[in-house]
C-alpha cells in the first residue's frame, strides 16, 4: 500500500524537461513511481486533476537562523511550497558565540537583516557556544520544511577576535589559523558551508561593518581551504560594491572569488543585482564570471527574481514618521486606532502641513524619509493587484504632474488604503531600468541561479520570501511588459538547479527514488495577495506576510504540511546535516 497517491496531474519535475501527465506515487517518505494510471491503495488520494505537480521549491538565502528556534511553521516561506530552506547567508547568524556575547549577535543581524533585537532576544532560547553545539540544538526541532545551515564569518571573527574582529581589525596568522579550525570543525559537523559579507551597506545596530568586510585574501583563502579539509561545502559571499559607485571593485570581487575556487576547488556564489549608479555593472561582472569560469572557476551568481526594496506604508516606513503629530499619535495608538484617525481629513492636512523633526538617531531608518522624498520618480503603488512591474506612469512623481496634486498627498492618501495596511514600492536593486528586463537576462544567464528571497529578514520592509509564487505568477503566466518565462524552466531554477548547489542529490527533481517533497498547485488559480502587517514576533515585532491562493498541497517527505494554503500541523522538516 502506498502512503500517498497523487492522480491525474501534470508533472514539471524540475529537470526542465516538458510536462507531461502522470500519477505519483509515495512510500516512506520517497517517490515511488511516476506514470499515468498507477494502480494500487493508498492511505490518502489527492486528485490533481487540472493541478500541477512539482518539486518542493529550495530556497538557498533565507535569514532563520533565530526563527527556527521559536517558529516550527517557518512563514512567510511555508505559505509559498518551499520545503527546503538554507540559513546563515551574508556572514550573520547565532554561532559560534562566547557566553555572555550573546546580544553582540543579536544587534548584528538587527542591523544587517532589520529583525527586530527585542523579537530575538526574546524569542531565541540558547543553549550553545560553537557551531556543532547550534547544530545539536537545532536537531531536537522539528518544522514544515527541512533546514541546512551556513557557517557565518561575522559570528566566527567575533568568537575568535571578540572586539578587534567585531570592529574588523586585521587578522594575525595565529587568527586565521583558529578561525579555519572552527570552520573546519563546523563543515565536519554538517554545515553546507561558510558564508561572509563585503558589502558596506551590511552593518550592525551599532553602525559597524559585518566583521569580515575586509578580509583579507589569506584569510579568505585559509576559511576555504579549512572547508576543503572538513568535507567542503559551498563558498557564499556578499561581495563588495554591491550598491554600486565602487569603479571596476564588483568586478575585482569576482576575480578574488574565481582565484579562491581555482585554488580550492570549491563552488562560490555571490549576490549579483542591478543597482542603479551603474545599472550595467552586472553585465561585466557575469562577464567576469564566465572568463573565470573558462579558466577553472566555479563560480555560480545569485540573482533575484524581482526587484529588492522597501514596502512603504503607514505599518512600515514612510515619508511622515518624522511628522510631530504622526509621532505623538503613533506612540500612544494601537494600530487599528492610529490607522482610523490617520484618515480623518484633518489629521491628514495637519501632517501634511508639518516639517520633520530632526533626525532621531535611535530609532531605526529614522533618515529614510529623505530617501522616499528624493525617490519620488521611482516610488510606485503597490496596488490590490500585487504589481511588481509597474509602469512609469505609476510612479508617484508622474502621478502629481499629471494631477496636480502634492505627491506627499497621494502618498498619504494611498498609505490610507485597505485600513491603513496599503503598501507602495520602493526598489532600490533590479530596477534601474523601469521594468524587469534585467531581471529576466539575470535568470536566463547559464551560470547564475535563483536566491535572494530573504526569507526571514528585512521582516518590516518586504516579503520577498513569497518570490517563488511569483516565479509562477508574474513570469510564467501574467507578464505584459515584455518576454514570460517557460514554466518548466521557471520550476527548475528553483528546485534542482538550487538543491544541486548546496549539494543536496535526494530531492528537486519529480523522479523515482527522491524524496517525496512536492507541491500539488493549480496554476490557472494561482493568485500572491496583497502583503499584510503583523505583530506576531517575539516580544510583539512587526513583520509582513503575504498569502498565497492556489497551492492545493505542500508536501515534505511524504507528509501534507499545508493543504488549500492552511497549515496542517504536521511538522516533517528536519536539520540537515552534509556528509
Amino acid at each position: 500500500m502506498f502512503d500517498l497517491v497523487i492522480r491525474g496531474a501534470r508533472v514539471v519535475d524540475g529537470t526542465g524537461s516538458a510536462p507531461f501527465a502522470a500519477d505519483v506515487a509515495v512510500a516512506e517518505g520517497r517517490i515511488v513511481e511516476v506514470r499515468p494510471g498507477i494502480e494500487g491503495e493508498a492511505r490518502e488520494v489527492i486528485d490533481a486533476a487540472g493541478h500541477t505537480v512539482t518539486p518542493g521549491f529550495v530556497d538557498i538565502h533565507t535569514h532563520y537562523d533565530g526563527q527556527v528556534t521559536w517558529d516550527t511553521m517557518l512563514e512567510p516561506s511555508s505559505a509559498h511550497g518551499v520545503t527546503t530552506v538554507a540559513v546563515g547567508n551574508c556572514g550573520v547568524g547565532f554561532a559560534p558565540v562566547h557566553p555572555g556575547r550573546e546580544q553582540w549577535l543579536v544587534q548584528l543581524m538587527e542591523g544587517v537583516e532589520d529583525i527586530p533585537g527585542a523579537s530575538l532576544h526574546e524569542g531565541i532560547t540558547w543553549g550553545w557556544e560553537s557551531f556543532p553545539d547550534y547544530l545539536d540544538a537545532l536537531d531536537r526541532l522539528h518544522w514544515t520544511m527541512d533546514v541546512a545551515t551556513f557557517v557565518p564569518h561575522g559570528a566566527v571573527r567575533g568568537y575568535v577576535m571578540e572586539d578587534r574582529g567585531a570592529k574588523n581589525e586585521p587578522a594575525t596568522a595565529v587568527d586565521i589559523a583558529a578561525m579555519a579550525a572552527l570552520v573546519r570543525g563546523s563543515i565536519e559537523a554538517g554545515a553546507f558551508g561558510f558564508s561572509t559579507s563585503r558589502t558596506i551597506g551590511h552593518r550592525a545596530a551599532d553602525g559597524n561593518p559585518v566583521p569580515g568586510s575586509y578580509a583579507s585574501a589569506a584569510e579568505l583563502v585559509a576559511i576555504a581551504e579549512a572547508m576543503v579539509a572538513g568535507g567542503g561545502g559551498l563558498f557564499e559571499s556578499a561581495p563588495a560594491a554591491l550598491e554600486g559607485g565602487f569603479g571596476d571593485q564588483p568586478v575585482d570581487e569576482v576575480h578574488l572569488l574565481g582565484e579562491l575556487t581555482r585554488r580550492t576547488g570549491l563552488q562560490a556564489t555571490y549576490l549579483l543585482l542591478q543597482n542603479r549608479m551603474e545599472p550595467k555593472m552586472w553585465c561585466r561582472q557575469l562577464e567576469a564570471t564566465w572568463a573565470e569560469n573558462r579558466d577553472g572557476a566555479r563560480l555560480v551568481a545569485q540573482v533575484a527574481g524581482r526587484p529588492f526594496g522597501v514596502l512603504i506604508g503607514f505599518a512600515s516606513y514612510h515619508p511622515f514618521m518624522r511628522r510631530p503629530t504622526f509621532r505623538r499619535l503613533s506612540a500612544a495608538l494601537p494600530f487599528d486606532e492610529l490607522a482610523a484617525e490617520l484618515a480623518r481629513p484633518a489629521v491628514r492636512d495637519a501632517i501634511l502641513a508639518e516639517a520633520d523633526l530632526p533626525i532621531d538617531e535611535s530609532i531605526r531608518f529614522d533618515g529614510l524619509t529623505e530617501t522616499i522624498i528624493d525617490n519620488l520618480d521611482r516610488l510606485y503603488p503597490l496596488g490590490d493587484d500585487v504589481d511588481y512591474e509597474p509602469a512609469p506612469d505609476r510612479a508617484i512623481a508622474a502621478q502629481a504632474a499629471a494631477t496636480g496634486v502634492d505627491p506627499l498627498r497621494i502618498i498619504y492618501d494611498l498609505c490610507c488604503g485597505n485600513h491603513g495596511r496599503a503598501y507602495l514600492l520602493l526598489p532600490f536593486f533590479g530596477y534601474a531600468d523601469g521594468d524587469h528586463e534585467a531581471l529576466r537576462e539575470m535568470m536566463l544567464a547559464p551560470e547564475t541561479v535563483l536566491g535572494l528571497a530573504d526569507g526571514g529578514a528585512h521582516v518590516r520592509m518586504i516579503c520577498d520570501a513569497s518570490q517563488p509564487t511569483s516565479m509562477l505568477t508574474h513570469w510564467v503566466r501574467d507578464r505584459t511588459r515584455g518576454p514570460r518565462l517557460d514554466l518548466a524552466l521557471a520550476v527548475k531554477r528553483q528546485t534542482s538547479e538550487t538543491a544541486a548547489l548546496l549539494g543536496l542529490d535526494d530531492r528537486g527533481v519529480v523522479a523515482v527514488g527522491k524524496r517525496a517533497d512536492l507541491n500539488v498547485i493549480d496554476l490557472a488559480g494561482l493568485r500572491l495577495h496583497k502583503p499584510r502587517p503583523v505583530d506576531d514576533l517575539p516580544a510583539g515585532g512587526r513583520r509582513i506576510l503575504q498569502d498565497a491562493t492556489g497551492y492545493a498541497a505542500t508536501i515534505v517527505a511524504g507528509t501534507i504540511t499545508r493543504r488549500h494554503g492552511v497549515d496542517t500541523g504536521a511538522r516533517p522538516g528536519q536539520l540537515l546535516r552534509r556528509r
